[in-house]
């Protein structure tokens, strides 16, 4: 086809003439005109197809870009507002605004001479497109973010949105009687304060004069009594002792001692807790941003689907993992190795100083920064750059050694699982942000110990503290303030559980390695055994520890038969919000993008024995 359009030709970089044919390649998943392009898959997209790539778990994590970014050029030339004859070329970070050539020499981008002398710099001009590559790389996250998350929930928050819009009315009704109600009874309250006032105490009395009478009446009463102290009190009085007594009972009971003087009141008093009860009665608060819970959102595949599988240089087996990113987990063994990897397996940073022979000691916060127990049992942190190493915790009491750790991403707690070498019994203490204790959840609801020997901790998303406790066989649930909710021992047919690795995923699902059955168990948030989510396979070997992506929604699952570590697909989100089957405006479906449904198919439960200590004396694994 002829366009009149002018095309930058990469290869050469010179412009296509107007009159040039070019060909407009097609989407790789529909017949429709490509508009996207898909670096990690690779592919072309069209922006229907574009959107469910990005909103698919299987492809969550891909790196979209659009045909313009992939070429990197910038098709439209700006016309500079201020002049008209110059396009813009450059770009002014201090400003962030564009300009053209011009513009250097316009007095608001450029500097006095003097100003060099108070330690001022000269305003950092950079390329046009180079500074557009900038802001697109630092706002890469948010961009994501938008497209894969924010995209996803409009549906249910908008179906949320309009129910509350029709209720709204019905619900405020009440509230708004009730308020006129309260607003009409407190303006009869003050009608009647005012009227009161007006008409009963400043329109009958003249408190001026009132109080000169009552001064007036107090003086004469005064001179009185003066006057008869003086006539019959003083030594030098003449009359008789009979006339004094005669006196005494006619004259004095008429004078009154006690002067009763009126005060200024109204005829009912105003009660200021009355008033302000009357006026706080009705509350309206807010109840903070909607959010969408996640099993409106997710939901479980048929099984489990292998995603990747990656093998580990340098750490064997593969006890413990904590995820990163979608591409990067800290993996270790229990031989002082703990080491960041990226999907392809090779080694991107080592730390030197983790305890051996423990298991569940590692785990990362939000900030993507890595907490571990080092080989003196004391909690380090390590800096997301991994340059600068701190104590987060110091361990003072030598009688109780940390086993195992986990950040919670709800609190920003630090739960720790401790064990007593001397008493063989276990406890789970919390830190907060600051490092300090505040909590200790250590015995039942009847006294008796909770834990025996923790190696693997873990939090769900209501909150409960879930423990595999090596020593007592079981997964040991309490809740966040410590009461105990149930012991699972393993699966109801009395197979019995030796628990390895342990996590939560999105739906509240709780997660566990038996090593007996060789398997990874799913019971709900209640204890209940809802299936054999993995078992032994060619690919992986016998699973021994878990880590739970919540952002791409895969399990990583570790190997302790060798360095392999695996990537599982269990969860999928709802097809109702996906928009994948949503037809085009003229009806057409050929659009329709495709789902993958490949089910993973699950091996027969296989007896395992116990593994043996790593140079310990006893048959258990050292935990």
């Amino acid at each position: 086809m002829t366009q009149t359009t002018h095309i930058m030709d990469t290869a050469s970089s010179q412009y296509i003439t107007a009159s040039s044919p070019y060909g407009v390649n097609q989407c790789s998943k529909c017949p429709g005109d490509t508009a996207y392009y898909c670096v990690s898959c690779p592919c072309d997209l069209c922006p229907q197809c574009k959107e469910n790539h990005v909103k698919d778990l299987q492809t969550i994590d891909h790196d979209v870009v659009s045909h313009r970014d992939q070429i990197n050029y910038i098709p439209t030339q700006e016309i500079c507002v201020r002049h008209p004859s110059h396009v813009y070329t450059k770009y002014c970070e201090p400003c962030q605004v564009p300009v053209c050539d011009f513009w250097f020499g316009h007095k608001s981008h450029k500097l006095p001479v003097r100003s060099f002398l108070f330690g001022k710099k000269p305003h950092k001009i950079q390329d046009l497109q180079k500074a557009y590559k900038t802001k697109r790389q630092q706002h890469r996250g948010t961009i994501h973010t938008i497209r894969s998350e924010a995209l996803f929930y409009r549906p249910v928050l908008l179906t949320g949105i309009k129910a509350d819009v029709k209720t709204c009315h019905t619900e405020f009704s009440p509230l708004q009687s009730e308020m006129l109600t309260k607003a009409q009874n407190l303006k009869e309250l003050i009608d009647y304060v005012v009227y009161d006032l007006l008409n009963n105490v400043l329109c009958y009395f003249d408190f001026k004069h009132r109080c000169k009478k009552q001064k007036i009446k107090m003086i004469r009463h005064i001179v009185r009594l003066r006057r008869y102290e003086h006539r019959y009190v003083q030594p030098a009085f003449t009359f008789s002792a009979l006339q004094f007594l005669s006196f005494t009972k006619t004259a004095l009971p008429q004078i009154h001692l006690t002067l009763h003087t009126s005060q200024l009141s109204m005829t009912e008093s105003l009660n200021k807790e009355d008033v302000m009860e009357s006026l706080s009665a009705i509350q309206i608060t807010e109840r903070g941003n909607r959010r969408v819970g996640n099993q409106c959102l997710l939901k479980l595949t048929s099984g489990a689907e292998l995603h990747q599988s990656l093998t580990v240089t340098g750490v064997y087996p593969c006890y413990h993992i904590s995820c990163v990113t979608s591409d990067r987990v800290w993996v270790s063994d229990d031989r002082k190795h703990l080491m960041l990897t990226d999907t392809t397996g090779v080694s991107l940073h080592l730390v030197g100083d983790s305890c051996s022979y423990l298991f569940g000691f590692h785990t990362v916060n939000s900030e993507s920064e890595l907490i571990y127990i080092d080989r003196n049992y004391n909690i380090n942190k390590l800096s997301k750059d991994m340059k600068t190493t701190t104590t987060f915790i110091e361990t003072t009491d030598s009688t109780w050694r940390p086993r195992c750790v986990y950040w919670s991403p709800s609190t920003g707690d630090l739960l720790v699982g401790m064990y007593n070498r001397d008493t063989e019994t276990g406890k789970v203490t919390r830190y907060n942000q600051s490092g300090q204790l505040t909590q200790t959840i250590q015995y039942h609801n009847t006294g008796r110990g909770l834990y025996s020997r923790p190696i693997y901790i873990t939090e769900n998303n209501n909150g409960d503290v879930v423990v595999s406790d090596y020593g007592s066989h079981a997964v040991v649930v309490t809740e966040r303030g410590g009461r105990h909710r149930f012991s699972y021992t393993g699966h109801p047919s009395g197979s019995g559980l030796w628990p390895w690795g342990i996590c939560t995923d999105a739906l509240s699902h709780i997660l566990v390695c038996d090593y007996i059955t060789s398997t990874v168990q799913m019971i709900n948030k209640d204890g209940q055994f809802l299936s054999h989510l993995l078992t032994k396979s060619q690919e992986m070997g016998v699973p021994g520890s878990l880590s739970y992506d919540v952002n791409t929604h895969r399990l990583w699952v570790g190997s302790v038969d060798n360095k392999k570590v695996c990537v599982y697909r269990y969860i999928t989100r709802q097809d109702a919000l996906t928009d994948e089957h949503r037809p085009r405006p003229d009806g057409d479906t050929r659009y329709r993008t495709p789902r993958q449904n490949t089910t993973h198919q699950l091996n027969e439960n296989e007896h395992r024995p116990r593994p043996d200590e790593e140079a310990m004396s006893s048959s258990t694994p050292a935990v």
